[in-house]
């Protein structure tokens, strides 16, 4: 089996365990009066299991290839050294950074340095593009999530206040 198969069967399971506990576990303690709402809090990790015990389905039954491909796998496990595993770690390395540094850092410094380090990471060279466009879209976030849905991000560093 391919490694993209291993991986969309490791992710099936986990939709599984996670759609369970949406459509089982989550609704009975809700208190009566959000019993009545038609959206409850559960309603999104609901749809969210469905759609990834899909996705994961159909890449495990293969259903996503047409059937005239070579049956040759996409990602060569033997050859892992010839792929952009730097660029990868990496990444990886810097989403660790960006959750810990979150709270600290404040959610405007630490969301426009991971977007423009990771934007560098991948091969971004024009900073002029980049470091504006990561800043519009923090800013753009921030504003949906503070303003409009009203849930506090602390918006810069804990020593500014």
């Amino acid at each position: 089996m391919a490694l993209d198969r291993w991986i969309a069967l490791i992710i099936l399971g986990i939709a599984l365990a996670y759609g369970y506990a949406a459509f089982f576990a989550m609704d009975h303690l809700l208190p009566p009066f959000m019993q009545r709402n038609p959206i409850w809090p559960s309603t999104f990790p609901k749809v969210l299991a469905v759609l990834a015990i899909l996705t994961s389905a159909v890449i495990v039954l293969g259903l996503e290839k047409s059937s005239g491909e070579a049956k040759t796998p996409d990602i060569d496990y033997r050859r892992l050294g010839d792929y952009n595993l730097g660029q990868a770690l990496s990444l990886l390395a810097l989403m660790v950074a960006y959750a810990l540094l979150l709270r600290p850092a404040g959610f405007l410094l630490s969301t426009v340095g991971f977007l423009a380090v990771g934007g560098i990471i991948l091969g971004e060279r024009k900073l002029y593009v980049l470091i504006p466009v990561a800043a519009l879209a923090t800013g753009v976030v921030w504003y949906l999530v503070e303003g409009v849905l009203g849930i506090f991000l602390r918006p810069l560093p804990f020593f500014f206040g």
